[in-house]
This record gives C-alpha cells, sequence and structure tokens, in this order.
C-alpha cells in the first residue's frame, strides 16, 4: 500500500466517523424540527401558567373569575401572552364555576415524548387541543 492510498483511507475513516457522530448527535438530541415543537410546546405551558396565576389573582383580589381573558390584561403585573406563538389565536378561558376555570391550547407533541420515564405534572399534555381544569387555590 502506497502514502497516497493510506492518506486516502484516513480521510474516509475520518469522513465516516464524523457522519456517525452528527447522525448519532441528531437521534440523541432529536431533530432541529422536533426540537422547535418542543421549545414552542414549553412556551404554551409557561403561557398557560403566567395566565392561570393570574387568574388566581384576580380571584384573591376581586372574589370572582374574569368574564374573559381581557379583564386580566387590566390588571397591575407582568404582560400576560394570551396567544398561540405559531398561529396568533387566543388561549381559550372559560369560567366553569366560582372557583374553577379552564384554559385550553393546541399542542404539537406529546409531553410525554419529552421526557420518557419522568414523572408527569399537572401541565403534561397530548397531541392537539388539551384543556386544563384548575381551581383557584385556598378558596374559602
Amino acid at each position: 500500500m502506497t502514502i497516497s492510498n493510506s492518506r486516502y483511507i484516513v480521510i474516509g475513516l475520518v469522513i465516516a466517523v464524523v457522519i456517525a457522530a452528527v447522525v448519532g448527535g441528531l437521534l440523541l438530541l432529536g431533530s432541529p424540527t422536533a426540537e422547535r415543537l418542543q421549545r414552542l410546546d414549553n412556551r404554551r405551558v409557561n403561557d398557560l401558567k403566567l395566565i392561570s396565576n393570574a387568574v388566581n389573582a384576580y380571584w384573591t383580589q376581586h372574589k370572582r373569575l374574569p368574564v374573559a381573558l381581557d379583564e386580566l390584561s387590566q390588571q397591575p403585573g407582568p404582560n400576560l401572552n394570551f396567544r398561540d406563538p405559531t398561529t396568533g389565536q387566543l388561549y381559550e378561558y372559560h369560567a366553569l364555576g366560582d372557583s374553577t376555570y379552564e384554559l385550553c391550547a393546541t399542542f404539537q407533541r406529546d409531553s410525554a415524548q419529552e421526557s420518557p420515564g419522568q414523572n408527569r405534572d399537572f401541565w403534561s399534555h397530548g397531541t392537539g387541543r388539551q384543556c386544563f381544569e384548575i381551581v383557584v387555590p385556598n378558596v374559602r
């Protein structure tokens, strides 16, 4: 075997290792599209958590639930995002009783795909339109 043939073999092996590393990384971390969808779903959950905190604070102050989300925008506090980050549609809010309400959003991925085997929390969701029924804490 000549030196030039050895170079080609080494270069070929290096290329194969780089390709294997890239493919392995994508399999381990997921595709950029899957990562983007997960980030958007995480933002939706965060938006709903902040809205829920604001609804609970509104109830504490006014002793009633807001009729619609736009009532919350008139309250002091952090700016809330009431719209889905991709569609621009308003998140759904429904008062179900004196101290129970529902928040709904449409998700791109099942949250169980994000961290399989971990405990699922209240904000775990499937794919598509999902609603969360919430009771204002410490209602007396």
